[in-house]
C-alpha cells in the first residue's frame, strides 16, 4: 500500500500520522510539535540500533540451542549439563542478592484492592468503553445471562421469573456467607435502613444488624428508605439497588431490584495480541482510542435494536457515607496500555537508514503522550503514574532496555523519573527463566508480573524445537514445566516485595460461555497466590470478583511466601514426548482440533481485520482466539511435522477439511469470504498453512511477521 510520508528532520513520518500527532496528540500540553520531533528524531536513532542487536542475540541464542539439541540427539538430557550450556551462551544468568522493589505512586487498585482485570482490543472503541465501565456491572444480569443459573429458560428472550428467582436466591446465600446479619439471613429481609450510622435491616418486625458493622460504608437517598446501600468486603463493594417499582423487584419484599459488583479493577487496553494493527492508518485509530480515554472524552454513537444508542465513559459513582459526608468510588477501571514487543517494525515511520521504525519504541513515546492529559486530571491514575504492560520481552538484557526507553521518554516530556510504570509480562522462556534478574532491572518501575500460559508453551515449544516431539497440547497443562513456571512467578514476586505494592498476575479464562466452570476453576489462580487473573468480559468480571470476596489474598499470600523456592530444573524440564505411540486417529485428532481453532482465527484476522475473536472449536464450544493462541497452535503443528510424527502431506489435507468447517461456522456473517472456494489464492488459507509450514523458521515462533506482510498485502487489494 502506497504511503504519503512526509520529511521530518531525519525521519519519514507518514502523513496521517504526523497529523494525528501534531494536531490532536501534542494539543493542550506542553510539548510543542517541534520540541517532540526534535527529540523523537535523535532518540529513536539512538535507541533502534540497540533494539536491533538484542533481536539479533536472540537469534544467535536459538541456533546454539538448535545445534546443542541436534548433537545430542538420541541422547537423554542432563539437566546439569544442559544448565551449564545454557549459562556458558549467556541465556541463563547468575541470579543475584535478594532485594525488594521501590515503585512508587501505584495506585490502589494495582497494589491495595485483589481482583479482576479485563484486558481488551484498544482499535474497538466500543469494547474499550465497555471495558472501562466494567468498574460496576450487575451481578443481577451477570448470574441470569450465564450457565451459572440453569433453567428451561436459560437461552431465551422471554423472562423466566423461576430463573429471577433463582439469580436472587444466589446473591442472598452469597451475601450469607461473606456479609452475614447477626441473628438471621438475607433471605427474604424486608427492607433496610440507616438508624445512627449504622445499617439496620428489617425482618418479621424485628431489626438485624450485620455481623461486622465496618462492611456497610454508605448510602444514596433518604436514610429511612435508602436507594441503595454501599457494602465493602475485602476493599471491594456492592451496591444494593432498591427500587420496588422496577420490574426485577416485583417479588421481593424489600424492594431490591439489582446488586452492582464492583468488577473490574484494572483494563488493558491492548496494541499488541488481540489488535490487527498493521501500519500508520491502524495504529491511528489505537492511539486515537488511547487519546480518547486518557482526555475522559472518548465516546461513540452506534445502532441496537433499532436504537440509536451513544457510548461514553461513566462518571464516578457519589453516596453519603454513614457519618453523612459526600463519598464518591471510582466508577471507571483502571487503564493500562499495553505496548508491543521488542520484535516488530511499523512502516509508520521511516528512520534516515531506509529501515522501519521499531514499533515498541513508536507505540511507548505516542501512548505516554497520550497520558500526559490524565497526568494534569489524574482522573484514570489519581497517583499521577502512567501503566504499560510491556509483552515479550526475553532475558533481563531486553527488560533494561525497557527501562531505558522509558528513560528517554520521561526525559522527551520533562516527567519525573519513574512516572511510566513497566508491567513484565512473563510469558518467554529465557524471561521465566531469569525472572528475578529481570525484575531487578525495573525494581524502580515495575507494578506487576503476569504469566501467560500459551504465549509460554509456544516459546517453550520454539526453544526446543530440535530436542524432540512436544507432548499434546492438553497434556501441557499438566507438565512439570508448566507447574513450576506458574509458581515460580508466584514466589519470585512475594520474594521482591509486591505483597501490597503491585500485582502478581494469571492468565485468561478463554471460555467466555462456560461462567459456572469458570467459577469452579480461577478461584485456584487466588489460592495460587495471584491478586489479578483475566477474564474475557465485564460479565466474567463481575462474576470472578465474587472470588475476591471469599479470599483475602493478601493474608493468603503471607501463608505461601516462605515456602520452599521453585527449583530452575523442573522450569527448565524440556516437555518431549517419551517414545509417544499415538495412533494415527489420535495425532490427526489432535491437528485437527489446533487447525481448525488457528483457521477460524486466522481468516478473520486477514480478511477483516479482527484482532481478538471468540471463534468456536471443532465441537462448536466458543473460545476466546488472540495471537497466543495462534502460537502455540501453529508451533506444535510446526513440532510434529518436524520430528515426523504427521506429515506436510496430512496436515495440508487437514487444513483443507478445516477450512470447510470454518467456512460452515462463520456462514452467516455477510462479510466473510470462504476458504475453500479456492484454496490457491486464498491469502487468508496460505497465512496459516505457511504459519505452521515455516513456522520451525519464524523469529521465536511468533505469528506477527506472516500476519502483517498477508494482512497489509489485502488492504492494499481491497484499496
Amino acid at each position: 500500500m502506497k504511503k504519503n510520508y512526509l520529511i521530518v528532520n531525519n525521519l519519514k513520518v507518514s502523513k496521517e500520522l504526523l497529523s494525528f500527532v501534531n494536531n490532536e496528540l501534542l494539543k493542550d500540553t506542553n510539548i510543542s510539535p517541534e520540541r517532540f520531533w526534535s527529540g523523537f528524531d535523535k532518540t529513536v536513532h539512538e535507541l533502534a540500533p540497540k533494539n536491533k542487536k538484542l533481536i539479533e542475540i536472540r537469534e544467535i541464542l536459538q541456533k546454539k540451542i538448535n545445534n546443542w539439541h541436534i548433537k545430542n540427539k538420541g541422547n537423554e538430557i542432563k539437566i546439569e549439563e544442559y544448565k551449564k550450556f545454557l549459562k556458558e551462551i549467556g541465556y541463563l544468568k547468575d541470579e543475584g542478592p535478594d532485594f525488594k522493589i521501590e515503585t512508587t505512586n501505584v495506585d490502589d487498585e494495582i497494589a491495595k484492592i485483589a481482583g479482576p482485570q479485563l484486558v481488551v482490543p484498544i482499535m474497538n472503541a466500543r469494547y474499550t468503553l465497555n471495558a472501562a465501565n466494567a468498574r460496576w456491572v450487575s451481578l443481577y444480569d451477570s448470574l441470569y445471562g450465564t450457565n451459572i443459573i440453569e433453567s428451561e429458560e436459560g437461552g431465551s428472550e422471554r423472562y423466566d421469573p423461576n430463573r429471577g428467582q433463582e439469580v436472587i436466591k444466589y446473591v442472598r446465600e452469597f451475601f450469607d456467607k461473606h456479609i452475614p446479619i447477626e441473628g438471621t439471613s438475607w433471605k427474604n429481609i424486608a427492607g433496610l435502613k440507616i438508624v445512627n450510622k449504622e445499617l439496620i435491616i428489617l425482618k418479621d418486625n424485628y431489626e438485624y444488624k450485620l455481623k461486622n458493622k465496618n462492611k456497610f460504608i454508605g448510602h444514596r437517598g433518604d436514610a429511612n428508605k435508602p436507594a441503595a446501600i454501599i457494602i465493602q468486603n475485602n476493599n471491594l463493594h456492592f451496591e444494593i439497588i432498591i427500587n420496588p417499582k422496577a420490574f426485577s423487584a416485583a417479588h421481593d419484599i424489600a424492594g431490591i431490584s439489582d446488586v452492582i459488583a464492583e468488577s473490574a479493577l484494572s483494563t488493558i487496553c491492548d496494541n499488541e495480541d488481540s489488535v490487527a494493527a498493521v501500519d500508520s492508518e491502524d495504529k491511528v485509530v489505537c492511539y486515537r482510542n488511547w487519546l480518547g480515554l486518557m482526555k475522559g472524552d472518548l465516546k461513540i454513537q452506534f445502532e441496537k435494536n433499532g436504537k440509536n444508542l451513544e457510548r461514553k465513559l461513566n462518571p464516578d459513582r457519589s453516596y453519603i457515607s454513614k457519618e453523612g459526608k459526600g463519598l464518591k468510588l471510582h466508577g471507571r477501571s483502571l487503564l493500562l496500555i499495553r505496548n508491543v514487543g521488542h520484535l516488530m517494525t511499523n512502516s509508520s515511520i521511516i528512520l534516515k537508514d531506509g529501515s522501519e521504525i521499531p514499533e515498541g519504541i513508536m507505540d511507548a513515546f505516542l501512548t505516554t503522550a497520550a497520558a500526559l492529559h490524565d497526568l494534569k486530571k489524574k482522573r484514570n491514575s489519581r497517583k499521577g503514574s502512567i501503566y504499560i504492560v510491556k509483552p515479550k520481552m526475553h532475558g533481563p538484557e531486553e527488560s533494561a532496555f525497557t527501562d531505558l526507553i522509558f528513560s528517554k521518554v520521561e526525559e522527551l516530556f520533562g516527567l519525573e523519573k519513574y512516572t511510566c510504570k513497566i508491567g513484565i509480562m512473563d510469558e518467554e522462556r529465557r524471561t521465566s527463566s531469569n525472572l528475578k534478574e529481570c525484575i531487578r532491572s525495573l525494581k524502580n518501575r515495575v507494578f506487576f508480573i503476569n504469566t501467560g500460559f500459551l504465549d509460554r508453551t509456544g516459546d517453550e515449544i520454539h526453544t526446543s524445537m530440535e530436542a524432540g516431539p512436544m507432548i499434546k497440547k492438553g497434556d501441557m497443562k499438566s507438565s512439570k514445566w508448566i507447574m513450576a513456571y506458574e509458581k515460580n512467578n508466584v514466589d519470585i514476586g512475594l520474594k521482591c516485595g509486591f505483597s501490597g505494592k503491585a500485582q502478581i498476575g494469571k492468565g485468561m479464562w478463554a471460555m467466555p460461555d462456560k461462567m459456572k466452570e469458570m467459577m469452579k476453576d480461577k478461584i485456584n489462580h487466588l489460592k495460587a497466590g495471584a491478586n489479578c487473573a483475566w477474564v474475557p468480559s465485564p460479565t466474567a468480571a463481575s462474576l470472578h470478583a465474587l472470588h475476591y470476596h471469599q479470599i483475602n489474598i493478601f493474608d493468603e499470600q503471607k501463608k505461601i511466601i516462605d515456602r520452599e523456592q521453585t527449583k530452575l530444573d523442573d522450569l527448565l524440564s524440556i516437555p518431549i514426548a517419551d517414545r509417544p505411540n499415538w495412533s494415527v486417529n489420535e495425532i490427526n485428532a489432535e491437528i485437527s482440533n489446533s487447525a481448525q481453532t488457528l483457521l477460524g482465527y486466522v481468516v478473520r484476522w486477514i480478511d477483516q481485520g479482527v484482532g481478538c475473536s471468540k471463534v468456536p472449536d471443532i465441537n462448536n464450544v466458543g473460545l476466546m482466539e488472540d495471537r497466543a493462541t495462534l502460537r502455540i497452535s501453529s508451533q506444535h503443528i510446526a513440532n510434529w511435522i518436524h520430528h515426523g510424527v504427521t506429515t506436510k502431506i496430512q496436515v495440508m489435507e487437514i487444513m483443507k477439511e478445516m477450512a470447510k468447517i470454518v467456512d460452515k461456522q462463520n456462514e452467516a456473517d455477510p462479510a466473510y469470504k470462504k476458504m475453500s472456494d479456492d484454496f490457491k489464492n486464498s491469502i487468508a488459507f496460505k497465512t496459516a498453512c505457511s504459519l505452521i509450514f515455516e513456522g520451525t523458521d519464524q523469529p521465536s515462533g511468533y505469528t506477527e511477521p506472516l500476519l502483517h506482510k498477508n494482512r497489509i498485502l489485502i488492504k492494499a487489494s481491497q484499496n
